[in-house]
């Protein structure tokens, strides 16, 4: 039975594509009766919005069907128990089990996806299973012992554990290591120092070595972070030379091939590297993770860095957050912490759990900031809201004490003065001056449209300064506008998140040119038209500001309650800054918001937890 179109229409959350999957498996399935083609349009619905899967239960929501079916919803009330909807959807030629090549697979666990995506959790598992078993044998403990020492001295006597020693004690001893930590906690830091060790340990000049981010921005942030912490690390010129300053984001290490999505790395076709380091895994979905991980050749040494209480990947997962997601307390098993203490007495006392090895092992959390004092605002605010605890979280917002936070009860008249005035002695032509502005001060959004949105903020910031310095409207390009790149263009070493400034070039006699910073020199000049895709900077979304530090936040929060607003956006915002935040919004919705955690449909974690070793 094909679905009518009259009774599947678009709505916010359901597309022509979703609608044309559904009723082409309609039309495959004759006799699967609707639930086939209902549940086939939600699937793809459910991952276009970022869930790996769908999950059965949630089709007995009345609010569930409501929200994604909007009035075609009550074509389908009442739907039978989910025994019955997986057993009609089972009885269909399009709908397979787990192993099966069909279009759509449902789990044990009644999750249905689509197959692709089934399969790319599958391998994921796979690998991460493979290589969270069993531990890399240390051949000497009291050389491993003497390495760690000098490069993690002992620290200041009551700290507790040295969380990077752990970690990099860690990666010693695993072929796969997670290693999870806030802003400041010294995540690249202590990569830099794990590569020295692991090249000590390897004892061969050619180790082959690769570093990848996820984007542009956070693979140039990456290869400066290493190449600035290399040159301090206490081992001889001939460990350092091994360590390299070059980072890729995964796409380009990859290989992308034009129109496709597939890769010239691939299962096939094996990397050719010993060690991969990942910084800002928060921000790689699934189908990516999966693809890298079956890219690796067998011996290679894989190391995830980021902060899985960050905001997910755009696209479909939540990798790093199901990973490191076991659902109690973090201990490691006691064999393995057997092997750690060998290697670093102090891990001794850490909680143990099992007999057996598993990935609890090969996870490391950092937990110490060294840019937040546990006394800052920002410090306990950031805790508070990553705890869910938003009445306490407005509590230090609102404290007078406090004074790097800030709470305003957003009204748009108030906002649009304060935004107006961040900007009221912008227009310099000086590039330092102007990118000391951007780089000190940044307006984050929650939301990309609406009223509060980053498109409106835009506009209105972008109209007062037209006005201000007599700037036409019919001019594309105009000293001091703020741009931010979105698209990578590897040829003028441009990428996805890179922020530059329309500035006059007084070298040329005054021709606008977009400025870049750089290391290597003062500034990068470009020639506007040949930028790739770009859009106005005065303000940006929270999600485009993951990985970047600045000096000062304002966040601009919508004032009516979003689903889009969550615990792990606000958290997101607030950890940018490194000096004051100030966050501008409505006190129930921030409560509200706080409280709320993304809920991406995922059988990862309950595939990479379900075998831990019993207590």
């Amino acid at each position: 039975m094909t679905i009518p179109e009259q009774v599947l229409q678009p709505t916010a959350k359901l597309s022509y594509t979703d609608i044309y999957f559904s009723q082409l498996l309609s039309r495959l399935a004759p006799n699967g009766g609707p639930a086939v083609g209902l549940a086939a349009a939600l699937t793809s619905s459910h991952t276009r919005a970022g869930h790996i899967c769908l999950e059965l239960t949630d089709l007995q929501d009345q609010f569930f069907q409501q929200d994604i079916l909007g009035t075609a919803a009550q074509s389908f009330a009442p739907l039978p128990a989910t025994k019955d909807i997986r057993a009609q959807l089972l009885q269909s030629e399009v709908v397979g089990t787990p192993g099966e090549f069909k279009p759509l697979i449902l789990d044990d666990a009644d999750r249905l996806y689509l197959r692709r995506y089934w399969a790319y959790q599958d391998e994921l598992t796979k690998f991460i299973k493979d290589r969270a078993g069993g531990t890399t044998p240390v051949p000497d403990t009291a050389t491993a012992c003497e390495t760690l020492a000098r490069y993690f001295p002992e620290g200041t006597p009551g700290d507790g554990p040295d969380w990077q020693k752990i970690a990099a004690a860690t990666a010693l001893l695993k072929k796969i290591t997670i290693i999870s930590g806030g802003p400041g906690t010294g995540k690249t830091y202590t990569v830099a120092k794990i590569l020295a060790l692991l090249i000590e340990a390897a004892d061969r000049k050619d180790l082959r070595i690769a570093l990848a981010a996820p984007t542009g921005k956070a693979a140039v942030r990456l290869r400066e972070s290493i190449k600035q912490v290399k040159a301090s690390l206490p081992c001889n010129a001939a460990v350092r030379e091994q360590i390299p300053e070059q980072a890729q984001t995964i796409h380009r290490l990859l290989g992308t091939i034009r129109h496709s999505p597939y890769f010239r790395h691939n299962k096939e076709n094996k990397l050719e590297i010993d060690i991969l380091i990942v910084d800002e895994a928060s921000m790689v979905d699934l189908a990516l993770m999966s693809k890298l991980v079956q890219a690796l050749p067998e011996p290679a040494q894989l190391i995830l860095l980021g902060d899985h209480n960050q905001l997910s990947s755009v696209e479909a997962g939540s990798v790093l957050g199901d990973i490191c997601d076991s659902g109690a307390e973090h201990k490691r098993t006691r064999r393995f912490l057997r092997q750690l203490s060998e290697i670093v007495p102090d891990a001794a006392g850490l909680p143990s759990v099992g007999q057996g090895e598993g990935l609890q092992d090969c996870i490391a959390y950092l937990r110490k900031s060294y840019r937040f004092k546990s006394e800052q605002g920002i410090s306990a605010l950031s805790t508070a809201t990553n705890n869910g605890e938003g009445k306490e979280a407005l509590s230090y917002l609102r404290d007078q004490g406090l004074p790097d936070v800030e709470w305003h009860d957003s009204t748009r008249e108030d906002l649009s003065a304060r935004l107006l005035q961040a900007f009221a002695d912008y227009g310099s032509t000086d590039a330092g001056q102007s990118f000391a502005t951007f780089e000190q001060f940044r307006i984050l959004c929650a939301l990309r449209g609406g009223p509060d949105g980053v498109d409106r903020i835009n506009e209105r910031i972008e109209t007062t300064v037209r006005k201000r310095f007599n700037r036409q409207k019919e001019e594309r390009w105009y000293p001091g506008q703020p741009l931010l790149i979105t698209q990578n263009n590897y040829r003028l070493e441009l990428f996805n998140g890179d922020l530059g400034i329309i500035l006059p070039d007084e070298t040329t006699g005054g021709v606008l040119r977009a400025f870049f910073q750089s290391k290597e020199e003062d500034f990068r000049k470009i020639a506007p038209f040949l930028l790739p895709k770009y859009e106005t900077a005065y303000a940006m979304t929270v999600h485009k500001s993951q990985g970047s530090e600045f000096h000062h936040v304002l966040l601009v929060l919508p004032t009516h309650d979003s689903p889009l607003v969550t615990r792990e956006l606000i958290y997101t915002a607030l950890t940018r800054a490194s000096q004051k935040v100030e966050v501008w919004g409505v006190e129930d919705s921030f409560i509200e918001a706080v409280g709320r955690k993304i809920k991406r449909s995922s059988g990862l974690r309950d595939a990479v937890w379900q075998e831990t070793p019993s207590i």
